[in-house]
């Protein structure tokens, strides 16, 4: 159970082949935003138990290539606490690159991860729903 305004989650995952959607192997950006969908479900159940609502986001901004056979490590933090909104911000950072110029397999552990994409939005957990 967590307390609120900077309470943080983290995923960390694997791009595969499934995920490419455009030549090159390279990742939809929608796919970034599936995982804040992800990470956000996870703070609103350690919050509120509950799953709560993804309202909207306010802003997303895509800042570099994701391709298939990255991994990518996606964090959310709630910043402010309403009644039953959630404001949270979004970063995604790509920390092992794909090689596949060099061979199928290969790919590189970032020393700096590469920050791909960052967005903020607000989620609602309904009072009827709130556990916790």
């Amino acid at each position: 159970m967590g307390t609120g305004e900077g309470l943080t989650c983290t995923l960390r995952v694997r791009m595969g082949s499934q995920d490419a959607h455009y030549g090159g192997s390279l990742v939809d950006g929608a796919r970034m935003l599936a995982l804040f969908g992800d990470v956000a479900t996870e703070l609103l159940v350690r919050l509120d138990g509950d799953e709560g609502l993804f309202a909207a986001y306010d802003s997303v901004e895509f800042l570099a290539p994701v391709y298939a056979g990255d991994f990518i490590e996606a964090q959310g933090r709630i910043v402010k606490v309403g009644k039953t909104s959630r404001r949270i911000e979004f970063e995604a950072r790509k920390v092992i690159a794909a090689r596949p110029e060099i061979a199928d397999s290969a790919a590189d552990a970032l020393d700096a991860p590469v920050l791909v994409c960052r967005a903020t939005g607000t989620c609602v957990t309904p009072k009827a729903k709130k556990r916790l």
